[in-house]
């Protein structure tokens, strides 16, 4: 083999590998990671309206783009077929926070009125999140927290 064909096949084979190397990196971006998941329900009480205010902390090495948020209770018809990813795109979002390089905290907080409080069905309810990083990555958790309704 000639000297010239040895440094085209060296300088190929370096090539191939940066670009491997620059794929496998890219591919390896981990989802976005849900942490420090509360939820808190206050049922309306003497004419005023009660809450529900959910927070979490969202990181994402490339950056988080947006946290939806989705509350639903355990005896309905999402018991048997959970929430999905494209679903949760049409979700409610939450108001995000910088709180770390790579870190938000997002809250999210809906008024409960008391027609909504009666019409809700009693007992446990589930809070499903779907956060998207800014590379596109997501991570979808249909029961990130529960709490009850009473």
């Amino acid at each position: 083999m000639s000297r010239r064909t040895a440094l085209s096949v060296v300088a190929g084979v370096v090539v191939l590998a940066g670009a491997g190397a620059f794929a496998l990196a890219y591919a390896a971006d981990p989802a976005p990671a849900l942490t420090h998941g509360t939820a808190r329900y206050a049922a309306p009480d003497g004419g005023r309206d009660g809450s529900l205010t959910f927070s979490t902390e969202v990181t994402a090495s490339s950056g988080v783009k947006s946290l939806k948020v989705l509350a639903w209770p355990e005896k309905s018809s999402l018991a048997a077929k959970q929430p999905t990813a494209e679903e949760m795109t049409r979700a409610e979002p939450a108001r995000c926070e910088p709180a770390g390089a790579h870190t938000v905290r997002c809250v999210y907080t809906a008024a409960v009125t008391v027609g909504d409080a009666a019409a809700s069905p009693r007992g446990t309810w589930h809070v499903a999140v779907l956060a998207t990083a800014e590379d596109g990555t997501t991570t979808l958790d249909t029961k990130a927290v529960d709490f009850t309704v009473g």
